[in-house]
């Protein structure tokens, strides 16, 4: 029963909670990004560079059958070995903006968690006895 007893307190810590639900939205977000590179950012990119579509960028490594369509999908299909290239170009221009997206929230949040610098403390105030003896010894004087 320790076995089970030390499972239970490692998966109610704080920081496996964290982390779990750091992975489920992290991969929401990822599928927000894989679209946003393959929907908006490759088809523009691909219009400057002359109706290139990335995702049909590969090399063959063996023979296609007769009458097999140039695509990706039919080489695949088809069962020829291709090296796909194009989608490991969107791979990567996805993981720079996810990488780039999360450098700024990771900065937002250290800037709100920076505190203000503390304002300097207030000098000591001086006990009444010691005012009183200054008084007393500058009545002395005159």
């Amino acid at each position: 029963m320790g076995m089970m007893q030390e499972f239970k307190e490692f998966a109610v810590k704080g920081n496996v909670i964290d982390l779990a639900v750091g992975v489920i939205i992290g991969g929401a977000f990822g599928k927000i990004v894989g679209s946003l590179v393959d929907d908006v950012i490759m088809p523009v990119v691909g219009s400057v560079f002359g109706k290139l579509d990335f995702s049909n960028l590969f090399i063959t490594l063996g023979a296609a059958p007769e009458g097999t369509a140039r695509t990706l999908a039919a080489m695949k299909e088809a069962g020829v070995p291709v090296l796909a290239y194009g989608n490991f170009i969107s791979v990567g221009i996805n993981f720079l903006i996810l990488a780039f997206v999360i450098f700024l929230m990771v900065k937002q949040i250290n800037r709100l968690k920076r505190q203000e610098p503390a304002a300097p403390p207030a000098p000591p105030t001086t006990p009444e006895d010691v005012l009183l003896l200054r008084e007393i010894r500058d009545s002395l004087r005159k």
